[in-house]
């Protein structure tokens, strides 16, 4: 019996990859761009594609553009887009890497995973932003989506693992998101959270005092009160312009 080929997968995340069986695929430049843009959307009108990917030509050089570029997308069966009148639409046997990590992140924020996680999918969502390199519009907006989407699920990951009382695996997911976005306040609360749940108050306290001294070189502001609330009488916090005495 013949050996079952693998599924065409798509690598959006860190270098642009088409892996076809086992071989990858090089395409051109417009190649490139219309695969990605089809296997983040999956469906999408010629319309919105061509006036999407050639902004600046006009719809008839745009549409002559997309042609050609669909004309020289590698042959195989299925077909990797497949049209339908004037839609386009990526053929359900890709796998894209995006969607496997951004499954991944939703079932985090939205807790549908496992009651307790045998392996956290810290590496999952600490890994390679979306197409780093392409300054695109589509591709900012889609990369500050998934950005987003991951330091949620990070912070609501901290938070799972301190509920099941794992908080040094909680600590590893709070510092992943501090490192992504030093100013993020959620996730300095996530850490604090892990040190309380061990039981290293000074730790906790050392570190709010850094967020706020921070925060206020940065900005200019204060911590909020949910924050200030997770060490009642401990803060101490006088370094805010404006604010002075004891918090929570």
């Amino acid at each position: 019996m013949r050996p079952v080929p693998p599924p065409p997968r798509l690598r959006l995340l860190g270098q642009f990859r088409l892996e076809l069986g086992t071989e990858t695929v090089e395409l051109c430049r417009n190649g490139q761009r219309l695969l990605a843009f089809m296997g983040l959307r999956g469906r999408v009108s010629r319309t919105v594609l061509a006036g999407t990917l050639w902004p600046e030509a006009t719809e008839e050089h745009a549409r002559g553009s997309l042609r050609t570029t669909l004309w020289k997308l590698p042959r195989g069966e299925p077909p990797l887009i497949r049209c339908h009148g004037d839609t386009l639409l990526i053929t359900p046997a890709l796998r894209v890497d995006v969607h496997a990590l951004t499954r991944t992140a939703l079932g985090v924020v939205r807790d549908h995973g496992p009651p307790l996680y045998a392996t956290p999918p810290l590496e999952a969502l600490t890994g390679e932003d979306l197409l780093p390199g392409w300054d695109e519009d589509w591709v900012l907006v889609e990369r500050e989506h998934l950005r987003q989407l991951r330091l949620h699920a990070l912070d609501a990951l901290a938070a799972t693992l301190i509920r099941q009382g794992r908080p040094a695996l909680a600590m590893e997911a709070a510092w992943a998101s501090v490192r992504a976005e030093p100013l993020r306040e959620s996730a300095h609360r996530a850490v604090v959270s892990a040190h309380l749940a061990e039981g290293n108050v000074s730790e906790a306290v050392r570190h709010y005092h850094a967020f706020c001294r921070m925060l206020n070189e940065e900005l200019g502001v204060a911590p909020s009160p949910q924050f200030t609330r997770l060490l009642p009488g401990r803060t101490g916090w006088t370094g805010w312009t404006g604010q002075a005495g004891r918090t929570g």
